[in-house]
């Protein structure tokens, strides 16, 4: 039965009265209760100057405003906060620093958008920010906004002055947030600057923890004084309760949503007390270790976090109801995760270095005593990490042991390295270089990351967990389309290939990674002489033909895209130019005409696989009868002619680069050309083209850098060229390899990024020492014991 239209009105009535005095008539009542809020909020900081004795208990954070020790440090403090008003003008005040009319939101910091905020009289002092009813004398002042260090302003928007018309002044306090509003942008910056000034003109605050983390540091040698502190101070010891409050002062207001990551956080405040929730739930987790890795991941993304986590365990391994049970170690094993992650603050440092100590002397022996010694030697070794620790690594350190690393060698069985948290790459090629006797090489040696898709050299100060944490994500991501990652150690950079010995497993490594060269296309030669490469391959692999050989993929053995350059090209459509002409195609498109198009599509690529596979089988046949002339021929052989005809190109040993050349040298040539970085020039290479467009050797480089973080720059005399690649940092590093290996007098320097076009130096450095790297650079790829 539907409401008659009377009953409709009435109902629209409330509502309407109802939000009117929700923005109007309890202004006054909302002004009253952030006064309270505010009282109650600045409990637990304390100016700096104002710090008094820490005789005073100092109890855990409690939402109940009741209790005549809590109301004592709320008075005292309020005191020497907030100077009270007297009943005189508010035009006569002579605190007032800037004071004018603006508009104010009146409920949270949403804008109402059928509700003009209300008028009021606002007037900043050295200590608040105040507004009125008005500014006549007598005037009640309705609210106040207390200024500390850790108050934060934002400066006026644009696009909300383009949606609203208002510029706005958003100040942010312990609970609450003033949004004002003025229809001047010079009067909003006037209020912004002079509102920061007064926020930058106060002590830094200092909350109960970090009053009590001083005196311990002071009393250390005292024993009977630090076991009153702990006694009298429950801030300090474990807490069943939630906590209320950070630990650490964090400045108000909203978080940069800069943070990477999906994850998306609120303030750094409410972010430490879901943290300290998580950490109660590790006692009673049977797997931790999710748990473990979603708190080491906020902490990465949130840095200011780092400190307050670790107070926060530290707070909880002091003097837990049962010492050594489950829910204590699991407390101790993520301060484990935590020490090998990340490094807190000197003072925080300092604090939890007391704090291991204490726990040895108090409990010798025990398991919290030896995550205590393990938790001292991380912390020396950490310097900060790139990504969390994966989950293997987390419960590898929570028996407090070192992980396992598989490392692939090409031509040659997988090695298995231990490693720690901190061990880096240019330590494990080295540990390598001397487990396969390839000491006296003078060639260099690196890892690399390496998948089907891509290829990269590991950089020497990188740390091998966060590699290995890398391949777990890539795992996850994308685990259907592409294999796993794995790590792969194999020659950095050729400085002498001609006197390899053949029964050497370098010859090995170095037969491996010219077949590579072959397969991507990187030996421009015959296709002849690529079939025998190919019979030569399979000789190596299979010694003489026989027809219960097993038989590797062609693509394994023939560079793919020769077979793929027999095909004829596609028809190349040119683009419809008119927007009546797009109109018609897009039209046929969506009927009959694009379910016929859609059709002989599939028939024109059904047709080019037939040809590929036939292309295929014809290649396939002539590699087996040239396979079939090598019988006899022994592994070593095969290996040692495979290389020799590798050797024939000029360009082997130089690192080859896929590169657009900005403006030519050599007139109007190609713009797609390969870079080859070899040990004693660089080369431009037409790609497929044997014979270099130019080469430069080192002598005549005068500088060479980033323009940009795609953009390559190298300085050759009186010319500049430019090369676009996304490989730069990988580029400036062998070269910089190469210089320094080969120890030249005068060494190009590398360029930083310019903010202003870039001017071109060179620079004299001693005999064999190579340039520092920039901050653009990665750091360099490690090169084996011979430097």
């Amino acid at each position: 039965m539907p409401f008659p239209g009377g009953l409709w009105w009435l109902l629209c009535c409330r509502r309407g009265f109802t939000l009117l005095r929700r923005d109007y008539g309890e202004a006054e009542r909302e002004a009253d209760g952030e006064a309270e809020d505010e009282e109650e909020a600045s409990f637990e900081l304390r100016a700096q100057g104002d710090q008094g004795s820490l005789e005073v208990s100092l109890s855990q954070p409690t939402r109940s405003s009741s209790g005549s020790e809590r109301s004592l440090l709320v008075a005292e403090e309020m005191r020497s906060l907030i100077v009270e008003k007297g009943p005189g003008p508010v035009e006569d005040d002579p605190d007032a620093l800037v004071k004018g009319w603006l508009q104010r939101e009146m409920r949270g910091c949403m804008k109402t958008p059928w509700i003009r905020p209300r008028k009021y009289w606002f007037v900043l002092t050295p200590d608040s920010l105040d507004y009125y009813s008005s500014n006549e004398k007598g005037a009640r002042r309705l609210g106040s906004l207390v200024l500390t260090s850790l108050c934060s302003v934002l400066w006026p928007d644009k696009q909300l002055y383009k949606e609203t018309g208002y510029w706005s002044v958003t100040v942010f306090g312990r609970k609450h947030c003033y949004r004002l509003y003025t229809e001047h942008l010079n009067e909003a910056v006037r209020w912004v600057c002079a509102v920061q000034k007064v926020i930058d003109s106060k002590a830094p605050v200092q909350t109960p923890t970090q009053l009590l983390m001083r005196d311990v540091e002071e009393h250390r040698d005292s024993p009977e004084v630090l076991e009153q502190i702990y006694r009298c101070n429950p801030i300090l010891r474990y807490t069943s309760g939630p906590l209320y409050a950070p630990l650490l002062p964090f400045p108000y207001g909203s978080l940069d949503q800069s943070a990477p990551g999906p994850r998306s956080y609120t303030t750094l405040r409410d972010e430490a007390v879901k943290l300290f929730n998580s950490l109660q739930q590790l006692e009673s987790e049977r797997d931790p270790v999710p748990l473990m890795q979603g708190v080491l991941q906020t902490c990465l993304d949130l840095p200011p976090l780092v400190d307050e986590i670790y107070c926060q365990l530290v707070k909880q391994t002091t003097e837990p109801p049962a010492p050594g049970g489950q829910g204590d170690l699991h407390y101790w094993q993520l301060l484990t995760c935590m020490s090998c992650t990340f490094l807190p603050s000197p003072p925080v440092l300092r604090f939890l270095r007391f704090h291991l100590d204490r726990t040895e002397n108090r409990f010798p022996a025990s398991e919290m005593a030896k995550y205590a010694c393990f938790i001292r030697e991380a912390l020396g070794k950490t310097k900060g990490r790139e990504c969390v620790p994966s989950l293997e690594e987390i419960l590898v350190l929570m028996q407090r042991q070192e992980m396992i690393c598989t490392v692939h060698c090409p031509g040659a069985p997988a090695c298995s390295v231990a490693i720690s948290s901190h061990t880096t790459a240019e330590e494990v090629a080295q540990e390598l270089v001397s487990r396969l006797g390839l000491s006296q090489s003078p060639n260099l040696f690196a890892l690399y990351e390496q998948s089907r898709r891509r290829e990269q050299p590991v950089g020497s100060a990188t740390l091998l967990a966060d590699v290995l944490t890398r391949f777990e994500n890539l795992a996850g991501e994308d685990r259907e389309q592409d294999p796993p990652c794995r790590l792969c150690f194999k020659h950095y950079g050729f400085l002498d290939t001609d006197n390899v010995p053949r029964d050497s497993l370098e010859f090995a490594l170095l037969f491996e990674q010219a077949h590579e060269m072959v397969l991507r296309g990187y030996v421009p030669t015959s296709e002849e002489t690529l079939q025998m490469l190919a019979a030569l391959r399979l000789q190596s692999l299979n010694s003489d033909f026989s027809t219960h050989a097993p038989f590797p993929r062609l693509e394994e053995l023939f560079p793919p895209h020769v077979l793929h350059a027999r095909l004829p090209p596609l028809p190349h459509r040119p683009p419809a130019k008119c927007r009546g002409a797009r109109l018609r195609a897009g039209l046929l498109a969506g009927g009959l005409w694009g379910q016929a198009l859609a059709k002989q599509r599939a028939e024109r690529d059904q047709r080019l696989r037939g040809r590929l596979r036939e292309e295929g089988a014809s290649t396939m046949a002539a590699i087996v009868e040239k396979w079939k002339l090598l019988q006899g021929m022994g592994r070593p052989e095969a290996m040692a002619a495979y290389v020799a005809l590798v050797r024939e190109w000029p360009g082997f040993g130089s690192t080859l680069f896929d590169v657009d050349l900005q403006a030519s040298p050599v007139g109007p040539g190609p713009q797609r050309l390969w870079l080859g970085i070899g040990a004693k020039a660089v080369s431009l290479y037409k790609p497929g083209e044997p014979e270099p467009l130019d080469s430069f050797c080192y002598g005549r480089i005068s500088s060479f850098g980033a323009s940009d973080s795609s953009t390559f720059r190298l300085s050759v005399e009186d010319r500049d060229l430019l090369f676009e690649t996304s490989q730069v940092d990988e580029i400036a590093q062998l070269l910089k390899t190469y210089l320094a290996s080969a120890g030249a007098q005068r060494l190009p320097r590398p360029q930083e990024p310019p903010t202003s076009p870039p001017t071109l130096e060179s620079t004299v450095l001693p005999q064999g020492l190579c340039p520092a790297p920039g901050p653009w650079q990665h750091r360099p790829p490690v090169g084996s014991s011979h430097s």
